[in-house]
């Protein structure tokens, strides 16, 4: 499967970044481009980075996660995860970034029965 990523204002300086498939060492410098894409064409104060649709990430694409975190730092722009899907929040609780992005909760789809995970503070 391979990665794309869309792009949707959320509110007048709130802009959410959706990748869809799998974050891998081949496309992984498309998340940071997509991040760097929206910083340079305004004014953000924040970046929410939807992970919903991501069905896999390996290491590279954590570290691309934080490089694209770095980068809006840089431009005093919050980078949030929001909405991970499963396989999505286990990576970035197994690394210990959970909290780096947010403390976002993993996404429940409409068909799931499975209760959200519960992560330790």
């Amino acid at each position: 499967m391979t990665l794309s990523i869309t792009t949707s204002t959320l509110a007048g300086d709130v802009v959410e970044v959706s990748p869809h498939g799998e974050i891998d060492v081949e496309n992984a410098y498309e998340i940071r481009e997509a991040v760097a894409a929206q910083l340079s064409d305004g004014h953000l104060t924040r970046i929410e980075l939807n992970m919903q649709d991501v069905t896999f990430i390996d290491s590279v694409g954590i570290s691309a996660l934080v490089a694209a975190f770095q980068l809006a730092a840089v431009s005093d722009v919050k980078l949030i995860v929001t909405r991970p899907s499963r396989f999505a929040h286990r990576q970035l609780w197994v690394t210990g970034l959970l909290g780096l992005f947010g403390n976002p909760q993993p996404f429940v789809g409409v068909d799931s029965t499975e209760e959200p995970a519960v992560s330790g503070a």
